[in-house]
């Protein structure tokens, strides 16, 4: 759901740290701590040894060395920690004091964090790894990033991405009219390019004429041949010219999730025989020199290198063309597909890459060389619109756990009820029969004895105390056998599946549907781990549920040491004294303006960090998560009125002796108190 600004309470905070008594996130009488003790406060040497091999362990467990990109880590103190480039160096907050100086803001749970630092990391390098590249192969054309807006529509991302972006002419890339807006407003520099994708009525052809008009190089990536015409016509009436690109539709396919994007049956870009209908439309209009950018995209995320030398090679042939048939050409824009390793499995999994970005840089320029100097054509302006590699890394959900639910069974009544059913006995004897050497037979016969137990309950031959007890012996049965299944050479696959049935729930304070909704529509696979206590070992296997009555909301696919899995090791927690946190990270890409309001869960908090060269951490920006009374009106219902039923409901309680008029005071109380509290739990 798109922020609605009118209604949030943002706040920016000063950097004047000293002017500011909350500056510091270490001033809160509830702290949260990463561990009871910590290390070198008198830690014997084997103790303190004996942690930091822990702390390794689970950091090869969740994997954060992989996935981390460098950003990410365990402290010694057993918390993940974000490690932030300074001007000084590499600094390092851990994500528990961040979460302490929430609270101390009052921003609960959950929240969406972003990291300014690793936003402007990612900025730089992207355009200092095409320099580099440019510069080791004589490449004798420039790199020009551009920023898809679609990718992180938010203000403070796009005005920052702006900001790091300016001194490498890295501009931005708009698929809408609003889009194109935030273009035109933020960019300062007419160095930046805009590049407008995506399908065109007049005002949005007026709009970037306008642009260029006031000095940007603003491109129409031409998508349908109807706006061509359009193009024409709106410039003749503002007499000004147009820069064109084509969008071309490669035959290449792509690995992963996004090979849709292409190959012929792409939805966008134009065929062969509509290319050459443009370059005519133009020769005729006399307008040819305005062609001048080719544009492809591939997919938002492609694992194989060789799909990206592939594509760039086939562009390569109509780039070549267009210049033979008279088009001036000069930019060659190869749109998104540097794709974000998640799963830090450096594979061509469609969650991973096998390449970095050096080789991404490199590979493309090398093949743009092959292709153009055997043919004597000057090399183009490159342009990329790595939008997803330049925002997912800063971005992580942070949430507590509310309650978990287990399939832990409970103690057998001692002595047991006499007259039990034969289905009943049954699973007592295969209780007491539990052998390492026939798990196997032993969970066959607890799940076979589990059914018929099941169908004389339906027939009414036993009640449900007995079918309790019976349930009660086979997860009994179940745990036991589960237990002894690590100690197995070549158990089944219904005995390593049993790992995972059998475990817990941990609920989270989130919405899937709102925060992440790329987990639940494309089953997006994101890094997901506890940000304490890293120096103990997790017992539990769990998945993640989250706030909202649907069988969808729910995590249950992990990254670990090995690659995926359907559980997620986490530690055992109190629920009734224990704050225990988890972070969802690289979510920076799409995430926020695709999440949607099931339940009416709405936005979440939102806060923005800096870690400054001193290491110290400076609250930039916090925006309040949507208040029910905002998600009421966004499904059309006016809090006023909501407010005004309740009241006359309450008068005639009053009036019918059924409350006092002190509870119908309280029950308004509570009512507006509601209206204006955050949608999610609150503590």
């Amino acid at each position: 759901m798109p922020r609605n600004q009118a209604k949030r309470v943002l706040r920016n905070i000063s950097p004047d740290r000293n002017s500011d008594p909350l500056s510091t996130a270490t001033e809160h009488s509830q702290q949260i701590a990463c561990s009871p003790s910590q290390p070198g406060n008198g830690l014997p040497e084997e103790v303190a040894h004996s942690r930091a091999v822990q702390i390794r362990a689970n950091a090869d467990l969740y994997g954060i060395d992989r996935w981390g990109h460098g950003y990410f880590g365990i402290s010694e103190q057993g918390c993940v920690e974000v490690k932030a480039p300074t001007a000084q160096g590499e600094k390092s907050i851990e994500l528990i004091e961040i979460i302490n100086g929430l609270r101390q803001r009052g921003l609960d749970m959950p929240v969406m964090l972003r990291v300014e630092n690793l936003l402007d990391d990612r900025v730089s390098k992207l355009n200092e790894a095409f320099r580099s590249a440019i510069r080791e192969a004589n490449y004798q054309g420039t790199y020009r990033g551009v920023f898809p807006i679609k990718v992180n529509q938010q203000s403070h991302v796009i005005a920052e991405i702006a900001r790091v972006g300016e001194r490498f002419g890295h501009g931005l890339e708009a698929g809408s009219k609003a889009e194109l807006l935030i273009a035109m407003s933020t960019l300062r520099s007419k160095d930046c390019l805009i590049v407008c994708n995506g399908y065109k009525d007049e005002e949005f052809i007026d709009l970037g004429l306008q642009a260029r008009k006031i000095g940007f190089e603003c491109f129409f990536v031409i998508e349908t041949p109807k706006e061509l015409s359009i193009i024409l016509e709106r410039a003749k009436v503002w007499n000004v010219e147009p820069l064109i690109g084509v969008r071309v539709k490669l035959s290449t396919k792509v690995d992963g999730h996004w090979s849709n994007d292409s190959g012929d049956r792409s939805m966008f870009g134009l065929t062969t025989m509509q290319i050459v209908n443009v370059v005519d439309t133009l020769k005729a209009a006399g307008m040819l020199h305005c062609l001048q950018l080719l544009h492809f995209h591939l997919g938002s995320q492609i694992p194989n290198i060789r799909n990206i030398r592939d594509g760039v090679t086939e562009a390569c042939r109509y780039y070549l063309d267009l210049v033979q048939d008279g088009a001036p050409m000069g930019y060659f824009n190869l749109g998104g597909g540097l794709a974000v390793d998640y799963d830090g499995s450096a594979s061509t999994h469609m969650h991973s890459r096998n390449y970095d970005l050096n080789e991404y840089c490199v590979d493309i320029v090398e093949t743009l060389m092959n292709n153009l100097d055997a043919h004597g054509v000057p090399h183009p302006t490159i342009i990329t619109e790595s939008g997803r590699w330049t925002v997912a890394p800063m971005s992580v959900l942070l949430f507590n756990v509310l309650a978990v639910g287990n399939f832990d069974p409970d103690p057998l009544p001692d002595p047991l009820p006499e007259n039990l059913s034969e289905p009943v006995k049954s699973l007592l004897h295969t209780l007491k029969d539990i052998d390492i050497r026939r798990l196997q037979e032993n969970y066959n016969d607890a799940i076979y004895y589990r059914d018929q137990m099941r169908d004389a309950f339906r027939i009414g031959d036993i009640n449900l105390r007995e079918r309790a007890l019976g349930e009660n012996i086979c997860l009994t049965i179940l745990n036991k056998v589960a237990q002894q299944v690590p100690k197995l050479r070549r158990p089944s696959a219904d005995l390593v599946s049993l790992l995972d049935s059998l475990s817990d729930t941990y609920y989270g304070n989130f919405s899937v549907f709102q925060s992440l909704p790329d987990a639940w529509a494309i089953e997006q696979v994101f890094p997901v781990m506890p940000l304490q206590r890293l120096d103990e070992a997790p017992r539990r296997r769990a998945i993640i549920g989250d706030l909202t009555c649907d069988c969808d909301g729910k995590l249950d696919h992990f990254v670990d040491e090995v690659g995926h899995s359907p559980t997620l090791q986490l530690h055992e927690i109190d629920e009734d004294t224990e704050d225990y946190y988890l972070g969802v990270f690289l979510v920076g890409a799409y995430q926020e303006t695709l999440g949607d309001l099931h339940n009416l869960f709405g936005d979440n908090n939102v806060a923005t960090v800096r870690i400054t060269d001193q290491g110290q951490l400076e609250f930039v920006q916090e925006i309040h998560g949507d208040s029910i009374s905002d998600v009421l009106s966004y499904v059309e219902y006016q809090p006023a009125e909501l407010y005004q039923r309740f009241r006359e409901m309450a008068e005639i309680a009053v009036r019918d002796g059924k409350i006092t008029v002190s509870e119908r005071q309280q029950m308004l109380g509570l009512f507006n108190e509601s209206m204006r509290g955050y949608t999610y739990f609150e503590s």
